[in-house]
């Protein structure tokens, strides 16, 4: 097995740690990253149909005060948009009772989604990232101290790395990886019992060729208490050219086949929409449990948030060259993009205090 070098090596190529390189930039460090899925973007996933609407499987809402993404975006010239919510819902609060139509309360806030999908954020970063080197399908097996360095060996090879990023969901990093000598106890048991953002979510969308839910008898904007789509919201694009509604899908009903969950979501569509529902382009979804390099699943139950943001996650642990990073490790909209970027930015300004 061969053994290369790097100044600072990221464990996830999701936007923690595309975000993290980037920064890195700066610092003229060799860097490089280690993914063990075959593509990249972690927690964060767009469909794309030729000539239909872009499908967000993952991360996909923005709001005005998460302002260390918003301004990543500005930096890198994406462009964001507003959520179309209406002015009325459908609410169906039991399932033995008629879905109704209600007003939305008056709310000055708004939401923003990222113009072609969210997927629009990795891609321009890896554009950054030429002198980046960024392995796929490449599984991280064990970190271990050395006296000057921490040696990585993945399933391919073996890195001797000055500093090495964890972005892994810190469940999965306690899960997967060997480290040697052992991390103190009071962390590992913040790793085992932090909450994984997205872990049992569903997430489905419908391509359509016409918004047939804005209809000023309808709407776009869905929640209800049971059935299989709980929360379901316009998602057509920025021009309005191309029409979709995606959503959240009951997370009870990640054993089916994909086939019964898009029926049972075609169900509820029809019930409220007709059969104009039925007449869809695409139907696209993502079952985060079954993601194997997001969680394993146990059955701890863990509250949602539990020890996000955990301060423990802000120390360096194997001789300060190791950081423990990602969405659920910030303090601040942990588990939101705005965190996976804030973690990054945390760890960038640590490293550049004493490589600059």
């Amino acid at each position: 097995m061969t053994t290369k070098n790097t100044d600072v090596l990221i464990i996830g190529a999701g936007l923690t740690g595309l975000t993290l390189a980037y920064l890195l930039k700066s610092l003229n460090v060799k860097t490089t990253i280690i993914e063990a899925n075959t593509r990249i973007g972690g927690r964060i996933v767009t469909k794309r149909n030729t000539n239909e609407a872009p499908i967000d499987l993952g991360a996909t809402w923005l709001v005005p005060q998460q302002t260390n993404v918003l301004n990543l975006l500005k930096t890198l010239n994406i462009e964001v948009f507003e959520q179309f919510y209406g002015a009325t819902a459908i609410y169906q609060p039991d399932p033995n009772k008629q879905a109704q139509l209600v007003a939305l309360p008056n709310n000055d806030s708004v939401s923003y989604r990222i113009k072609n999908g969210t997927q629009t954020l990795i891609e321009t970063l890896v554009d950054q990232l030429d002198s980046t080197s960024i392995q796929t399908d490449t599984s991280v097996i064990s970190i271990q101290r050395k006296a000057e360095y921490l040696e990585v060996k993945t399933n391919k090879q073996t890195y001797h790395s000055t500093y090495v990023v964890s972005t892994l969901p810190p469940a999965l990093f306690n899960q997967n990886i060997n480290v040697t000598p052992e991390l103190p106890e009071v962390i590992t048991d913040v790793l085992s019992k932090t909450h994984t953002w997205m872990h049992n979510s569903i997430r489905t969308g419908f391509t359509y060729k016409t918004p047939f839910w804005k209809h000023p008898q309808s709407s776009g904007t869905i929640y209800a208490n049971s059935g299989p789509l709980q929360e379901f919201y316009d998602h057509s694009n920025a021009e309005q050219s191309v029409y979709a509604l995606s959503g959240f899908m009951s997370a009870n009903l990640h054993d089916l086949g994909k086939k019964q969950r898009k029926q049972l979501a075609l169900d509820q569509l029809q019930s409220y929409y007709g059969d104009q529902a039925l007449e869809y382009l695409s139907y696209e979804e993502c079952v985060w449990i079954a993601q194997k390099h997001t969680i394993k699943p146990d059955n701890n139950f863990l509250m949602p948030q539990q020890n996000n943001g955990h301060p423990l996650y802000q120390e360096r642990y194997l001789n300060e060259r190791l950081f423990i990073a990602g969405a659920e490790t910030s303090p601040v909209f942990s588990g939101k993009m705005e965190a996976a970027v804030s973690s990054a930015m945390h760890v960038f300004n640590s490293l550049k205090a004493e490589i600059s």
